[in-house]
Formats: C-alpha cells, structure tokens, sequence
C-alpha cells in the first residue's frame, strides 16, 4: 500500500464444468465467450478473494493503519484444466489505489485465460479451438503430444503474460470513472501447471517457495526480484526516459522516481499497472517473466504484500508457515506476525496493509473442522460475503495527503538478530488478548508511515481531474 503524503513542509467440479453461469468457454479467434462477465467471477468455483481457503490454498488479509485496505489477492484453482493455479496479490496505491488493485484482481485473471489460445501452439493455419475443463482440444494434452512441449509451454506462458499486462495497463488508462493518473498497483502473480511454474511480477510485492535441502531443512528460495527504482537496470531505463531517481534525506534507502519537472509523485517502485503521470519517464507495467521446474522437495509458496516483507524475511515467513498450528491458519499467522513485528520494530508508524497467499503443492488441506477452528469462512461461504467484505465503494474512505515521515524505532539499529518463532507463538495467547486495547492506543497516536509507496502528488494533478 502506502499512502499519499505532501513533503513540502475446492469443489469437485473444474470450472469448465460448472452447471450454471460460464459452464464452458470457447477460446476461439474472433470469439469473446472465453470472456465471464465480472458479475459472475466470485461464483466460480475453486476461486477465492476475501479471507479463507479453498483445496490447497488459504489467503489473509489485514488492513493497516493508513486508512482503506488497498490489497487484494486471489487463488483460482481449475484456472485453465484441473492441474493449473493462478495465484495474485495486488498492492495499490495512491488516492485510488484500492480500486485499481481490485479491478486488477478481478480482470487480469480473465485477460491471461482469453490470451491462452491453442492457436498459438498451431502453426497448420487449422485455427482449432480449445475447450476449457479438460476438452480433447485443451492445452494441456495438445502440449503433452508435442516433442518441444516445455519450450512451447514457457512461450506460450510468457506471450500470455506480457499480452495480458499490457491489455490491462491499456484498460486502466481509458477506464470511464477511475482516474489512475497517479494511482496504481503492483502485482505478483504465479500459475502453477503441473510441477512447473510461471510467474508474472510488477512492483515490489513478492513470491518464494519454501523447499527442503538434502539434510531436509527447509529454507525459502525468493521468486521474484523487487522492482525497485534502485535496481541498476530500472534505474537505467528512468535515467533514458529524463525520469529522475533519487531518495528523501529522510529515507536515505529508499530510492524513488520524480517527475523531471516536478519533485513529485516519489514512487517507491519502477514497475505498476496505472501511475500514468510517470510512463512516459521510465515506470512501465512490463512484467518480469520467469519460470521454474517443481520437485518432490518443493513444499509450498508464499505470495505476499510489501507490507509482510517490510518486518519479516523469507526465511521468518518460510518457517511462520512451516510451523503454523494448521495449514489453513497459515496465511493468516503470517499477518499476525507480521502485526506484531510492526508494532515491535515500529511503534510509531502506522503499520502497511498485509495481504498473504499460501499456496501448499501437495494440493491438501485441513480438515473442515481443523479450519472453521480457526474462525475462518471456507471458499463455498466466503464468497457469498466478497462483497461486503471486500467492497469497491470507499469514497468515504478514501486516503487524504497529510504530512508524514520515516521514522525506525531506536532499537532496530542495535537489534539486528531476528524475532524468535518460539517467542512469536508463546506471545500469541496474550498478543490475541491485548489487541483491541492496542488497537484503541493506536487509534489515538498521530501515526506517522515508515515508508510510503508515493510522497506527493504532482501540482497539476488537481487541474488534470477537473479538465
């Protein structure tokens, strides 16, 4: 997330099988009948938004102390044949940013499926079709009778990632009501095919996988790179576009990019969907495609918001998961941690919104009972109450430009060791128990954000609304 701060002063069935809305959907040239209609997205089944879990995945997300959640996430199983997984988390920001992510979240999925085309694979001129769900014409099978299956599977991925992208970032900037002038989001998101992975990253949202050694530790294996304005190659291609890099003496760290005529908007990334203002100076929605052969040692995969890996690192998330009480508590004992390390580490910043995915590739789960113990709704009932909990409408809510700095606590300097897990869980009773006190002590500080994705808006911002 970050705000906007001035500086001057599983169900049995596929999808492709579901008796009622899209039952099946025809890829065809010409065709938009692989397109599902946004109304009839969350009645999927095997796909999850809001807090829960589905075959073998469970999401969390926890608002900060900024103002409106402006994350969002989504597993969607059965997502192109029985084998396939799409995986998102989407961090927004800026005025709208909770919008764009949402609206992210919603159609990116639908525009990577209409960009997986058998024609694609077919250089006969056939122009065959293929059937989701499991068809005699699907994906998956034309790809197993092929000798060059892997190198035309990762094409394939990779041509459907970058079209899809830049279909969306193209949406964003024409969208009728939804100024993303200087709103934007980033998006980390994973498609697990089989025991292969591709993966699709803009931002400095983030994915790793939790694989086991020959001596059987597990340790974490990051994904995706943070695409931060710092990175030589982003910086690079800002510099080319006479878009400016640098960081505020206050954050001495944290590199960002500026208008060339303006010390505006600062953004905390190179790479977003929206955040107009700064694509024609080097900030580009192009993802960074890559793609990753699972093993019988590969366990699971963490999808998560900047706000996480702010306060913990790979290996603290890759053990939080390994040793969560149950599966489908996972993603949510991530966040917990995460709430907690804010408060330790920064007790006077308003802590960043969290959104985690937990993706197990063994596909179990708990047991029913294991998971409603833990106060959580399952994908068949959490998905009746998307709406309300997971509402577009936050006009009211909306962030405002107040002034805000970095602050570190005294003590991250002269702590480095990391916060013990053992700690971490013998707290958790007594943690559960003061936590809406805490939250009334919170809600009467001043508050300010240790680090925001944007530092201020341009000053013709307000003049380019109006016109």
């Amino acid at each position: 997330m970050g705000g906007c701060v001035s500086t001057s002063t599983r169900s049995s069935k596929s999808v492709g099988h579901s008796d009622q809305g899209p039952s099946s959907w025809h890829g065809c040239r010409g065709s938009r009948r692989d397109v599902i209609a946004l109304q009839d997205l969350r009645s999927i089944p095997n796909q999850i938004v809001s807090n829960g879990k589905i075959q073998s995945s469970c999401i969390f997300t926890q608002q900060g102390r900024k103002g409106i959640n402006q994350d969002a996430m989504i597993v969607w199983e059965d997502f192109l044949s029985e084998d396939v997984t799409f995986c998102g988390v989407f961090d927004g920001h800026g005025p709208h940013g909770h919008l764009v992510s949402r609206i992210v979240r919603d159609k990116l999925p639908l525009k990577l499926l209409s960009s997986l085309r058998l024609p694609k694979l077919k250089h006969n001129g056939s122009g065959r079709t293929w059937i989701k769900g499991g068809g005699k014409n699907s994906i998956a099978e034309e790809l197993e009778k092929d000798e060059d299956a892997e190198d035309k599977q990762k094409q394939l991925w990779m041509e459907a990632f970058l079209k899809s992208f830049k279909s969306m970032d193209k949406e964003l900037r024409s969208h009728p009501s939804l100024d993303c002038f200087c709103s934007g989001s980033t998006a980390v998101t994973v498609v697990k095919q089989g025991s292969k992975l591709f993966i699709g990253n803009i931002g400095d949202s983030r994915a790793i996988l939790a694989t086991k050694d020959s001596s059987n530790s597990i340790r974490a294996v990051q994904l995706t790179v943070d695409l931060k304005p710092d990175l030589p190659r982003e910086a690079e291609r800002i510099n080319r576009c006479k878009g400016r890099v640098f960081a505020l003496q206050d954050e001495p760290e944290v590199s960002r990019v500026w208008l060339p005529f303006d010390n505006a908007p600062g953004l905390a990334m190179a790479r977003a969907f929206g955040d107009f203002c700064l694509k024609e100076y080097g900030v580009i929605s192009v993802p960074e495609f890559s793609h990753r052969n699972l093993t019988v040692m590969d366990e699971f995969i963490v999808l998560a918001s900047d706000g996480v890996w702010d306060v913990l690192s790979n290996e603290q998330v890759v053990e939080i998961v390994a040793s969560a009480p149950t599966r489908s508590s996972a993603a949510r004992t991530v966040v917990d941690a995460a709430s907690q390390e804010w408060r330790q580490k920064y007790p006077t910043s308003k802590m960043d919104d969290c959104a985690v995915v937990c993706l197990f590739l063994d596909g179990k789960m708990d047991c029913e009972s294991d998971f409603d113990e833990q106060g959580f709704s399952s994908a068949l009932h959490s998905n009746h109450s998307t709406a309300a909990v997971d509402s577009d409408d936050g006009h009211n809510l909306e962030p405002t430009l107040q002034r805000n700095v970095t602050v570190r606590s005294a003590s991250e300097d002269s702590q480095n060791s990391e916060p013990s897990l053992q700690r971490y869980f013998s707290m958790k009773a007594t943690f559960d128990e003061t936590e809406a006190a805490a939250d009334q002590n919170w809600s009467g500080l001043e508050g300010v954000t240790r680090v925001n994705s944007l530092v201020q808006l341009p000053r013709f911002s307000d003049e380019r609304a109006k016109s």
